[in-house]
């Protein structure tokens, strides 16, 4: 991997989840291969932010991911932020990832937002059928918090 490229801004801090994805895209269009890829979401995954153990409950479990991955929500309709861990090092970087698109936002732009960067970065081809079935099951998790925020 080459190591001068800085990671990207915080969670959220694009102006649109859209952006957030292009961002994403053009970043992983830096790497040449699948393993400096693999790299750079581990890397993501070690810059998540301290997650509370007392948050690791059965209560913020995401069901449906082979590994261990629990998920929080705050905020409204207006703002949603969400804060996430694993105990895979690959699935924290799929969770940085999807932080940096969906938290941050309103509840509105999280249910309407596709999540196009997995298919532009190339990652559904990559992703063990379980790794996908927990991506997925994230994403359902966070779309669920949004809806929940509008009801």
């Amino acid at each position: 991997m080459n190591d001068n490229r800085d990671l990207p801004a915080q969670a959220g801090s694009e102006t649109s989840a859209e952006l957030a994805q292009q961002a994403i895209a053009e970043e992983f269009g830096f790497f040449s291969d699948w393993t400096e890829r693999y790299q750079y979401l581990i890397d993501l995954g070690r810059k998540l932010p301290e997650f509370p153990d007392d948050a690791r409950n059965d209560a913020n479990k995401v069901h449906g991911c082979q590994s261990q991955v629990w998920l929080v929500a705050s905020g409204n309709i207006d703002k949603l932020v969400f804060h996430a861990i694993s105990d895979s090092s690959i699935v924290s970087g799929l969770i940085a990832l999807l932080l940096r698109v969906y938290s941050g936002r309103s509840a509105e732009e999280i249910l309407h937002t596709e999540p196009r960067f997995i298919d532009a970065i190339g990652l559904a081809r990559h992703l063990s059928p379980t790794r996908s079935n927990g991506l997925a099951a994230m994403l359902a998790t966070i779309k669920q918090h949004a809806a929940s925020a509008t009801a």
